[in-house]
């Protein structure tokens, strides 16, 4: 789970191109890498840069942090070329990324990892809230967001509601109880695979989450707060360290992390 690491020597760097690397999560990614002793920034592009630009400075790895429209092109893109791909942009919904992995059969070498969220406590507590849930008679998700946020719900929500349900399923628990009949303005929330998930925008707020979870006469709450986009870069650099040791398509850090 660690994400330490041995110094390499300067032909052995991870030589890294940053895709979006003018927006607010990539101007920090640019620093991470820059100052990541055993990793070497080859080249920072923007929406108007051609992809070209990757290959030309010589690349091993890249990082796509632009915007849903354009990230299934950028990504299929590296890995036509070969190149091991780190993602944190949102909207790779079941099907985008099934056709990812239709395309990574034809390039079986080349490892992607697809993260909803670069946050090691954000991943550590969705997985923990999917491992208690299985214990608990009702259970729903609360995401807090920024205003300016593009997504709702967030891939993260969505991500742990998935988990959530797949633990459930797994455990043979029933559907959490609700008795709502009518609903016209959808105050109850999003469901994802069977799990209810609200978004809350709101100034002030930058990226948190709880998981609410019930049963007779008790509640467990597993809360994350992500303060500033510093929490997320931990996550962007164990991805590009070890995102080549895992072929094929890896969804969530969770992936990376040995938590079973």
């Amino acid at each position: 789970m660690s994400a330490e690491y041995t110094p390499a020597a300067e032909n052995d760097r991870i030589r890294v191109a940053l895709l979006g690397a003018s927006g607010k999560m990539g101007r920090r990614a640019v620093e991470a890498v820059t100052a990541a002793e055993d990793m070497e920034l080859v080249a920072e592009l923007t929406s108007t840069d051609p992809l070209e630009r990757v290959l030309e400075a010589g690349a091993t790895h890249v990082v796509d942090l632009t915007v849903p429209d354009a990230s299934p092109d950028n990504v299929a893109f590296a890995v036509e070329h070969g190149l091991h791909t780190v993602v944190g942009t949102s909207g790779w919904v079941q099907q985008r990324r099934e056709r990812l992995q239709a395309q990574l059969a034809q390039h079986p070498q080349v490892g992607v990892l697809i993260a909803p969220n670069f946050s090691v406590g954000s991943v550590l507590a969705s997985a923990f809230a999917a491992k208690a849930s299985r214990f608990f008679e009702s259970v729903e998700v609360v995401e807090l967001h920024h205003p300016a946020k593009l997504d709702a719900p967030s891939g993260t929500a969505v991500r742990t509601a998935e988990m959530i349900a797949a633990s459930r399923a797994e455990a043979g628990v029933a559907p959490s109880p609700d008795a709502t009949e009518r609903d016209p303005d959808g105050a109850r929330g999003a469901e994802v695979d069977g799990v209810r998930v609200h978004a809350v925008r709101l100034r002030g707020l930058e990226a948190h989450q709880e998981v609410l979870m019930g049963g007779p006469g008790e509640q467990l709450t597993v809360r994350h707060d992500a303060f500033d986009r510093g929490a997320y870069m931990p996550g962007v650099l164990l991805g590009l360290r070890r995102v080549a040791a895992h072929p094929g398509l890896t969804y969530g850090l969770d992936g990376y992390l040995d938590l079973d």
